[in-house]
């Protein structure tokens, strides 16, 4: 495995959270992206965070999920269990799972110091007259997918899509008027013919 490039997006100086330093993609194999890694700010110096999601539970009352930190049910408004989120070994409290992350310390140490040397390299870029992220365009340079065709895998129709949103299963853009959208898709979709 080869990290065949980074993208670092810098936060801006008036950023609320402090800590939080750029947000960054990294390439491997010039073939699988992993996005929204963090760069963060510790107190033994920058550290790469993994990209994640909070964690939820349901709500005893009515099955609704609901983040950790909720006090009450967002549907049918419970109260919920302050204390209900699980502990580390160290007792914090854990409110997120990595979505992606290296299985052993190596693949971190090596993920982390290409990430860092990017970063390092990124700041001094940002400070060069007409400096320009590269971070936000990423989708362009990745936008064949592949799809089965009449038994034989190819590449999908090029589309130009949502800002950089990239393709997302082929589908094409719709160019039709939203209004229209609305009067076919009423037509044609389930309840057609009823007033």
């Amino acid at each position: 495995m080869v990290i065949t490039e980074v993208r670092i997006k810098l936060m801006d100086d008036n950023n609320e959270n402090e800590r939080l330093q750029a947000f960054c993609s990294v390439t491997f194999d010039d073939a699988y992206v992993v996005r929204d890694l963090k760069i963060i700010e510790g107190t033994k110096g920058s550290f790469v965070a993994m990209p994640s999601r909070k964690l939820t539970d349901r709500c005893p009352g009515c099955g609704c999920k609901n983040h950790l930190r909720a006090r009450f049910c967002n549907s049918c408004g419970g109260k919920l269990d302050e204390d209900r989120a699980t502990r580390d070994a160290d007792g914090r409290v854990k409110l997120h799972a990595d979505i992606a992350h290296p299985i052993n310390s190596a693949c971190r140490e090596v993920i982390q110091s290409a990430v860092l040397k990017s970063y390092r390299e990124e700041r001094e870029r940002s400070k060069q007259p007409g400096y320009v992220c590269t971070y936000d365009d990423f989708d362009s340079d990745y936008d064949t997918t592949y799809t089965q065709v009449g038994g034989e895998m190819g590449p999908a129709p090029r589309y130009r899509t949502h800002g950089s949103h990239g393709t997302r299963g082929g589908h094409a853009a719709n160019h039709e008027a939203p209004a229209q959208v609305a009067r076919k898709e009423k037509a044609e979709g389930f309840g057609a013919g009823i007033l």
